[in-house]
């Protein structure tokens, strides 16, 4: 049996209002991915956002960590035209 896998990924935003846009469309997603073979934990501290990712083995952390930088990368597409029309 593997040894389980974990990463931590941190994104920094200029306000905290940013930061919260992003951690409010992204949590929505947790428990979608394979919950057999990976978790994450969502928690934001000010304009910092931190996903704690937990994994079976190395292909599920890989997955995982490429399926939540894809949720990041949409919400932060999504905030920064929200931004642009204030």
């Amino acid at each position: 049996m593997s040894q389980p896998h974990s990463t931590l990924l941190r994104f920094e935003y200029p306000t905290a209002t940013a930061a919260r846009r992003v951690e409010r469309s992204i949590v929505v997603e947790v428990g979608e991915l394979d919950p057999e073979r990976s978790a994450v934990t969502v928690d934001r501290e000010e304009a910092v956002v931190t996903l704690a990712i937990e994994a079976t083995d190395r292909v599920a952390l890989r997955a995982a960590v490429n399926s939540w930088c894809r949720y990041v990368a949409t919400a932060e597409t999504v905030v920064d035209a929200v931004l642009a029309q204030s």
